[in-house]
């Protein structure tokens, strides 16, 4: 009955407002509840839980890493610790087995230092001594089984000659060998022992052709009786040197000798 009393213009008003009122409560009302179960979640929300998931999962791993450094640590500083306990051990025996005067420090390097200085001035006294023990039993020995007084310092001599040799006037050019000559080589340190007749600039002669061979003088002992001298060498083997085993350096020196020798039998005869 209202909508008989309204006129045509009135009725066509109201359908116009009641469609426009309508469409947007339809376009705004939410999706239905099944649909919305069947859609896939966001990529970024996936991802986010999955990265939550690993970070979870890697914490006991870091806490193991770090365990076990901290491990490692405490390892080393006890192994650390025991390599100096020992070391200076050591140290303390070995300054006991010397005087004090040979040393100047406490340190390490002073410890060390002193005791080669003390061990090679000890190889010094003991061949003084072979040489004074020599003198007083000689006179008591066969002038025929004289052995030298530092036969006890070759073990293996690349050079040997006989006493008789070394106590003759001259050196004839025939001969084998003019002196007895040992070198021991390890990497490039040259231990060298020469027994030779002693002749005038002798050494400085030796010290110089050491030198042209490129071989440096370290440390250097002298032991003479009567005409006889003894040498103990230390040498090492400089860059440029052409003597690459104990017996080529052996041969050098043995060559240096028959020089030396020849030059003062030459100055003999003028």
């Amino acid at each position: 009955m209202a909508l008989e009393a309204l006129s045509s213009s009135e009725l066509l008003n109201f359908i116009m407002f009641d469609t426009n009122v309508s469409a947007p409560f339809n376009e705004a009302s939410p999706p239905e509840i099944g649909s919305c179960s069947s859609m896939p979640p966001p990529p970024e929300t996936a991802t986010l839980a999955v990265q939550g998931r690993k970070k979870r999962r890697r914490r006991p791993k870091v806490c193991k890493n770090k365990e076990e450094a901290e491990t490692q640590r405490m390892t080393h500083i006890a192994v650390e610790r025991n390599r100096r306990k020992q070391m200076n051990e050591h140290l303390a025996v070995l300054r006991s087995l010397m005087p004090e005067s040979y040393v100047q420090r406490g340190d390490q390097a002073s410890i060390v230092g002193g005791a080669i200085e003390f061990v090679k001035e000890l190889e010094q006294i003991v061949q003084s001594l072979e040489a004074k023990k020599y003198a007083l039993l000689e006179h008591d020995e066969n002038e025929n089984q004289k052995k030298s007084p530092f036969g006890e310092f070759f073990a293996y001599p690349q050079f040997s000659c006989s006493d008789s040799q070394l106590s003759s006037k001259y050196t004839s050019q025939s001969t084998a060998a003019i002196a007895d000559i040992e070198v021991t080589l390890i990497e490039t340190h040259a231990n060298i022992r020469v027994l030779s007749r002693r002749r005038l600039r002798q050494l400085s002669k030796m010290v110089a052709s050491f030198q042209s061979v490129f071989l440096s003088i370290l440390h250097l002992n002298v032991t003479t009786l009567d005409s006889l001298v003894l040498y103990s060498i230390s040498a090492k083997v400089e860059e440029g040197c052409q003597l690459n085993s104990a017996d080529d350096i052996a041969g050098a020196v043995h060559h240096m000798l028959r020089i030396i020798e020849e030059e003062a039998i030459l100055g003999c005869h003028t």
